[in-house]
């Protein structure tokens, strides 16, 4: 009996770990000066309010036709779902902002996760039923969308 081939390169084109990081870092800027602007006006209330803005600007973006925040926008990528390539949703979107730290708990391990990942997804995007694509292979029509 053969053993099944172990498929080596994912199912169709990914964004690379490089435009990924840039598009996370410029998204953590966005956040982290609402975030920190809040927390300095308003204490522990706007540290609150900080993280539900982190939630509502990656649920409503990534969750929106575009699938695209604003780091992903400067750096050509988008979310789609991983079942049909088409918008990922808001709460599969919500799933993965909450993915996000069960990602990075290990010593971000999670998102490395990718870097060998067959379909190079991370663990956030696995939790979300989500992979990250160019914009180049999966056009955008409107943003956000």
């Amino acid at each position: 009996m053969a053993l099944p081939e172990l498929r080596k390169a994912p199912s169709g084109p990914r964004a690379s770990f490089g435009a990924r990081l840039v598009a996370a870092i410029i998204d953590g800027l966005v956040v982290g000066v609402v975030s920190t602007s809040l927390l300095a006006l308003l204490g522990p209330v706007g540290q609150g309010l900080g993280v539900l803005v982190s939630l509502g600007y990656y649920t409503y973006l990534e969750g929106s036709p575009s699938g695209q925040t604003v780091g992903k926008r400067a750096m050509g990528i988008r979310v789609v779902s991983f079942a049909n390539s088409g918008p990922l949703g808001h709460g599969p979107a919500a799933v993965r902002w909450i993915g996000r730290f069960l990602s990075a708990i290990p010593l971000g391990l999670g998102y490395f996760w990718m870097l060998w990942d067959t379909e190079k997804q991370t663990w956030h995007d696995k939790l979300a039923g989500s992979v990250v694509v160019p914009v180049s292979d999966f056009p955008v029509s409107v943003w956000p969308g």
